[in-house]
């Protein structure tokens, strides 16, 4: 039964993470840096949102809203769900199945 913390340990656990008063502009430039497709959104070191590419794409570009101008805080979902590095990765493929998510933040 493979855990979350093997995939950790051979990936590493590195927080990539941006504010909610940042330009989605600065969001996309981080993601593209960093080879990501999500960000953690945080206030005080603690998580109050995420946003990812498809937040982009769908809030941003189909709408012809600015990069520039637009923050992420406009943009992200504030309802993030979390693994735990104890968790079997059959666990939360299920999670990411029953909830529609693509991403799974390990906390």
């Amino acid at each position: 039964m493979k855990l979350v913390q093997h995939l950790l340990d051979a990936k590493g656990s590195d927080v990539i993470s941006i504010a909610a008063d940042a330009s989605v502009l600065d969001a996309i430039r981080v993601m593209a840096e960093r080879s990501v497709g999500s960000l953690l959104v945080m206030d005080e070191g603690e998580i109050s949102g995420i946003v990812t590419e498809r937040d982009y794409a769908r809030k941003v570009l189909l709408l012809g809203r600015s990069s520039e101008t637009t923050t992420v805080e406009a943009i992200m979902s504030t309802e993030v769900i979390t693994a735990t590095a104890e968790q079997t990765v059959g666990e939360c493929m299920t999670l990411m199945t029953e909830k529609s998510i693509r991403h799974l933040p390990v906390v």
